[in-house]
């Protein structure tokens, strides 16, 4: 003859231990050693209640380090069982161990607190460093990459191997990776062959190999130095760009390494905010905004600005 499961429930619950467990279970997720703490009972004591809460299925666990953490399963449980738990959360724990309970719950919970505030009272000079060793460099890219409207379709003009597409697909509708180099290219396509909505073509900035008012923005990210005439590849985005779209530049600020010019090629040793509203103004932009970047203290390139700029017309 099989148990009711309100019969069950009942039994699972009418120790004084188990209900005052699932009393700060039903408050917040917690180890082993806090509820011990707490409740100022043994381990094996603890651990033995939170097994039967766990077979009967009022708690849940998960692994977190070495430690398991507990919480009750106030969306998943039975109709039923929340009934019967309104009735006993009230009327099983004697009310001034209750309030002994909730008040070392909280000491529990502010030392928790405390640690975090401890951390980074002692790592704030060095978060920076820690935050890119363990999660890489452009975590904030991600962020505003996600930000995007994902109807948008992006040129991604001078794409080398491809870097920017990667972390913008996912959020945008269309990218098209677009470089002369047929090296880079190849590089690019290997990069991006999990993407099916990017199409990576290979075309000079000063020709591009796509329709008028095609893309939604198109991005030039350090690739004007390189060109013979920056004001033929403004020119080329233009038409390529559709009206009230916009283009975003990233590029070096003037500088005098000449060695940038036998090093990777360079044809220019970086652009005036002048020359730069010069140039966007023949070509047909407006210029909504020009911003020299805060210097990245690792970097040991030049400084570098960045240029947001709209097609009107």
């Amino acid at each position: 003859m099989n148990t009711p499961p309100m019969i069950t429930w009942m039994q699972s619950l009418s120790d004084p231990i188990r209900a005052r467990l699932l009393r700060l279970l039903d408050r917040s997720e917690l180890t082993v050693a806090e509820l011990c703490t707490t409740l100022q009972l043994p381990q094996s004591t603890v651990s033995r209640h939170l097994k039967v809460l766990v077979d009967e299925a009022w708690i849940s666990s998960r692994r977190d380090g070495t430690s398991n953490l507990y919480r009750m399963r106030n969306s998943e449980i039975d109709a039923g069982q929340k009934k019967l738990w309104q009735v006993v959360k009230l009327q099983s724990v004697l009310e001034s161990t209750a309030e002994q309970d909730d008040a070392r719950l909280e000491q529990v919970i502010e030392a928790r607190r405390s640690r975090s505030q401890a951390f980074f009272s002692s790592s704030a000079e060095k978060w920076d460093r820690m935050r890119s060793d363990l999660f890489g460099t452009r975590l904030d890219a991600f962020v505003l990459a996600s930000l995007a409207n994902p109807d948008l379709i992006v040129g991604d003009l001078g794409c080398g191997t491809g870097a920017f597409s990667h972390f913008v697909a996912p959020w945008v509708r269309k990218v098209f990776a677009v470089d002369g180099s047929s090296t880079m290219l190849q590089s690019a396509r290997k990069r991006l062959k999990d993407f099916s909505n990017v199409e990576v073509r290979k075309g000079e900035l000063s020709h591009l190999p796509l329709e008028d008012e095609s893309l939604s923005i198109g991005v030039m990210a350090l690739v004007l130095p390189y060109l013979p005439s920056p004001l033929d590849a403004l020119r080329e985005a233009h038409r390529v760009v559709q009206v009230r779209g916009q283009l975003i530049l990233l590029d070096m600020l003037p500088h005098d390494r000449s060695e940038y010019r036998e090093q990777m090629g360079h044809q220019w040793l970086g652009f005036s905010e002048q020359q730069m509203s010069t140039w966007l103004e023949d070509s047909g932009w407006s210029l909504d905004r020009l911003l020299p970047l805060p210097p990245d203290p690792d970097a040991k390139g030049t400084g570098l600005f960045l240029v947001k700029a709209t097609r009107n017309r």
